[in-house]
């Protein structure tokens, strides 16, 4: 008998449920897995005090301009070791865009600082708490003392959080659905610099749920007009009836972090619910 009271002890269906991580794992607890996804993330920040939040965007591949200068020397004198190489043109081509984009980490990182002194503890940055633009952000934050709060996500290709967050405030999400609703939730305003697929996601999603009013109007900002431009045309869609008119006006374009912040701050001010921003000493 004792054989057996340890076959139905060691059995997985003795496990008690919120210790059983296979049945966790499972398609049917799927739903509850959604919920504490959802739930841990907004006791933090509920704990945390933080009510609502300048959401950064930007690309993983976006270099600090010191990094980016690095690489294009690199890639200048593989070029020239290697003439007529069409990867090597190649990787010089890609490295004088970065160098380019690079411009718009040190954006992000001051619209980080920017927000940072705003001097209000329930406003923070939020970002996506990868590297790049993200990191920019995160990073403008803590240069001034300032909490910043990153939204993680586990991948395949492990995506580790950037050193500038504030800890206790990075989150890591299994899935995109609830992590997308963190980011709308205490959304004040959103800003995008430059990116690729992932950017695009957040944004469209952003201007969707806007559009077809599921959520508030809040300021979106593109940072570099004429990147922007190239990567989607909201006048073709327009032309065509894609879009309504109206839909070009729900976003702006800027250049700088300073003309972002001031747009941002004037867009609440006019909406009646302005920002909380101390002066500065």
């Amino acid at each position: 008998m004792d054989d057996r009271l340890h076959a139905i002890m060691h059995n997985p269906s003795y496990v008690e449920a919120d210790h059983d991580i296979d049945f966790l794992q499972g398609d049917d607890t799927r739903g509850v897995r959604l919920q504490l996804d959802y739930l841990k993330a907004e006791q933090i920040l509920q704990s945390q005090g933080i009510d609502r939040t300048i959401v950064i965007f930007g690309s993983t591949r976006l270099r600090e301009p010191a990094t980016a200068a690095r690489e294009l020397a690199a890639a200048r004198q593989s070029a020239e070791d290697h003439p007529h190489d069409s990867v090597c043109e190649r990787a010089l081509r890609l490295a004088e865009h970065r160098m380019e984009l690079s411009a718009y980490y040190d954006v992000g990182r001051q619209l980080g600082r920017l927000v940072g002194q705003c001097g209000d503890p329930r406003l923070a940055v939020l970002t996506g708490g990868g590297p790049g633009g993200m990191e920019a952000a995160n990073r403008g934050a803590f240069d001034v003392g300032a909490k910043s709060v990153g939204l993680n996500i586990a991948l395949p290709h492990e995506q580790y959080p950037n050193p500038y967050l504030t800890p206790g405030l990075c989150m890591s999400f299994h899935y995109f659905a609830m992590r997308k609703m963190h980011f709308m939730k205490r959304a004040a305003a959103l800003v995008a610099l430059p990116g690729g697929f992932g950017t695009l996601d957040e944004l469209f999603c952003a201007l969707t749920l806007i559009q077809t009013r599921k959520s508030a109007p809040i300021p979106i900002v593109l940072i570099g007009e004429a990147y922007w431009r190239n990567v989607f045309n909201a006048d073709y869609l327009a032309e065509v009836g894609s879009i309504d008119d109206e839909d070009r006006e729900l976003f702006s374009y800027a250049e700088t972090a300073e003309e972002a912040w001031s747009g941002i701050l004037a867009w609440h001010s006019q909406n009646g619910s302005p920002l909380v921003v101390k002066s500065q000493p």
